[in-house]
């Protein structure tokens, strides 16, 4: 028997995708993931909003973690400008766990950073 946890919303303050990628694509290619995991019973349904600096938010994007199964959604797959500082509004039907992921490859020496994105909700 799974045990449910997680949260219903989540934030990721931080968010930049670099316009330049060092490596092959799609691996290498420079990007900003949110890994959901759904360990429930039944399909989580996200709505992920994306707010910026100097304009209105956009979105809703909704996104479907099935149940009992973890998901990595790429930021770059959404119509957010390279180059642009981000934050995003993640919330769920059920309770998922939320990580962030960038992966900066403007150099060969390549960065990653990992963090478990704010439980809001």
């Amino acid at each position: 028997m799974l045990r449910t946890v997680g949260r219903t919303c989540w934030v990721i303050a931080e968010g930049y995708i670099p316009n330049t990628s060092h490596g092959p694509s799609p691996q290498m290619e420079s990007h900003e993931t949110m890994c959901v995991l759904n360990a429930g019973n039944a399909d989580a349904h996200l709505r992920v909003t994306i707010f910026f600096a100097d304009r209105d938010p956009d979105g809703p994007y909704e996104v479907t973690v099935p149940a009992r199964r973890t998901r990595h959604f790429r930021f770059n797959d959404l119509p957010i400008p390279r180059e642009t500082d981000y934050s995003s509004l993640i919330e769920s039907d059920r309770p998922v766990v939320v990580q962030h992921t960038r992966l900066d490859s403007r150099q060969a020496d390549l960065a990653l950073l990992s963090t478990v994105a704010f439980p809001a909700g």
